[in-house]
């Protein structure tokens, strides 16, 4: 298979587990306790892909500088962003309790939540296409990251957005959308930069990772806690320690 389709195709697989955690949200009632819990392992899982998986990698391939300017850049972009997007009515998308506010309450809101969903999901839907540039395979331990993180996404989100009065159609058109988005990601993430030099590759996924890691501050991690409390941090070490096995047993 070309590794343009690779690309392509293990973007939009990470991006259908965010389709996956909200149908299940939407057909079952799931106690927010639970949600939680997988919100917070999901999060743990992440922290360790981009630590071991994105970071380090980035440094060995361009050097320090490209990754310390890249992960700074990244953490900018998201809370920047992340900022405009809360004004908006964006500020508890991955949440599952009453905290979302209706269109009536917030107009515009529903735009703003889809957006914020799309910025979460891109930065890791990227290093995956460049996952195939540096090692000339997907990494195993971040694809499971990926698919791993965005179930819970998904499933807090959409159980959020139903008790906010969403219609299936904004909810299931606004995940379905995503996920394709998350597979042109990870085709432009490998494609745009083919020849690329490892400086800029560098760089790049150091701002994935930047991005990634001020999204489980802002949002996942508050979200998890929100229900989850004194054991978020338990839930969140099994998910650091579960992608941790897997990226020493696949490399």
């Amino acid at each position: 298979m070309p590794m343009w389709l690779q690309a392509l195709m293990w973007g939009t697989v990470a991006g259908g587990a965010l389709v996956l955690g909200s149908a299940v949200a939407w057909l079952w009632r799931i106690p927010s306790k639970w949600v939680s819990t997988v919100m917070a392992f999901g999060a743990g899982v992440l922290i360790s892909a981009l630590a071991f998986e994105l970071v380090d990698d980035a440094v060995e391939g361009g050097g320090l500088l490209p990754t310390v300017g890249g992960f700074l850049a990244g953490a900018l972009l998201f809370v920047g962003s992340n900022v405009l997007l809360s004004r908006a009515g964006a500020k508890h998308r991955k949440r599952s309790g009453d905290r979302q506010p209706t269109e009536g309450d917030t107009p515009g809101s529903g735009t703003a939540i889809a957006i914020g969903a799309l910025i979460d999901g891109i930065p890791e839907s990227v290093v995956l296409g460049l996952g195939l540039l540096t090692a000339g395979t997907v990494s195993p331990a971040m694809l499971a990251a990926v698919f791993i993180s965005n179930v819970p996404e998904g499933l807090s989100s959409t159980a959020g957005m139903k008790k906010a009065g969403r219609s299936p159609a904004y909810v299931f058109g606004t995940w379905t959308g995503i996920a394709m988005f998350c597979g042109l990601a990870s085709l432009l993430g490998y494609a745009a930069l083919e020849t690329a030099p490892a400086e800029l590759i560098a760089f790049i996924t150091a701002v994935a990772a930047g991005g990634i890691l001020a999204m489980l501050a802002d949002t996942m991690i508050p979200g998890a806690f929100e229900e989850h409390h004194n054991l978020t941090g338990f839930t969140a070490a099994v998910g650091f320690l579960t992608a941790f096995t897997i990226h020493r047993v696949g490399g």
